[in-house]
């Protein structure tokens, strides 16, 4: 229990703890939560972003179904909550290509060409990149 703070503010706290636990005990791929901040101490992650911004609204459609608020609608609400998420937990502009090692759009390139990039720089054991982040822009 922490004192003081309230239930999004305690649940923030409890996934930064298993974000590093988890990356303490073995390679792992971590896909939002801000593990990027969370871990940026951390010498071996490799932080990636992975955007589409032509062909997201297409996709949500196709992955989760019409709904009565347009794709682009949708997508703009939870961009908005994503980037006030990551700003108050780590005042960053979420989506910021400098504030990763790296930033892929799946739009242009796809989602399978960015898991084969992501994964040939972890099969490479470039030694600073044992574990890697996510920021995934694409869901």
């Amino acid at each position: 229990y922490y004192a003081g703070i309230n239930n999004s503010d305690e649940l923030f706290i409890k996934e930064s703890e298993m974000i590093k636990d988890v990356a303490q005990k073995e390679s792992a791929v971590i896909v939002g939560r801000c593990a990027d901040y969370i871990l940026r101490e951390k010498a071996d992650c490799l932080t990636v972003f992975i955007h589409a911004i032509k062909y997201r609204a297409e996709r949500i459609v196709r992955v989760y179904g019409e709904r009565e608020e347009s794709p682009e609608e949708r997508l703009k609400d939870k961009d908005k909550r994503r980037a006030a998420y990551h700003r108050f937990y780590m005042d960053m502009k979420w989506g910021y290509a400098p504030n990763y090692n790296i930033s892929l759009d799946s739009g242009v390139i796809g989602i399978d060409k960015c898991v084969d990039i992501i994964s040939q720089l972890y099969d490479e054991k470039i030694p600073q990149y044992k574990g890697i982040t996510s920021g995934y822009k694409n869901k």
